[in-house]
């Protein structure tokens, strides 16, 4: 897996996201940040959908913030090819990757505290896609919007 993670936010993940992007180049990943690049009021569905045209293009993992998760997590799933995982502990996580192959993880600032946020973040990186009966299931998901 690429050692590069988009990552992205609204008003609401934006001191999240920056303490994300923080722990992770301190982890040695290379960070590209798809704003905003300030905390004022925006628009999260923009933002979504830059960090997961990035994952799609550049065949690498994603985070999006927001205030719940939810919003980036309704918007990255419209996108052909991608599975975002709302995750609020490491179990959700770790099976997002394991059995789902989620290749973007979307959490919520204002549901999970800096800690736990990290905790997550570092599950989802670790975990690999466990593939065989999975895989057809991921396949499955892919087949039905076609």
């Amino acid at each position: 897996m690429s050692k590069t993670i988009v990552i992205g936010s609204d008003h609401g993940g934006f001191n999240l996201k920056q303490t994300l992007i923080d722990t992770l180049e301190g982890w040695g990943y290379t960070v590209k940040d798809e704003g905003p690049h300030s905390p004022e009021s925006c628009d999260y569905p923009v933002f979504a959908a830059k960090v997961v045209k990035s994952v799609r293009e550049e065949g690498t993992l994603g985070v999006l913030v927001c205030g719940s998760g939810q919003g980036m997590a309704m918007t990255a799933n419209r996108f052909s090819g991608i599975r975002a995982a709302l995750c609020t502990n490491e179990f959700h996580a770790r099976m997002g990757r394991a059995h789902n192959n989620a290749n973007v993880l979307c959490m919520g600032e204002r549901v999970t505290g800096v800690g736990l946020a990290t905790d997550i973040l570092k599950v989802f990186l670790e975990t690999e896609f466990e593939g065989d009966r999975h895989k057809r299931r991921v396949d499955l998901i892919d087949s039905i919007e076609k």
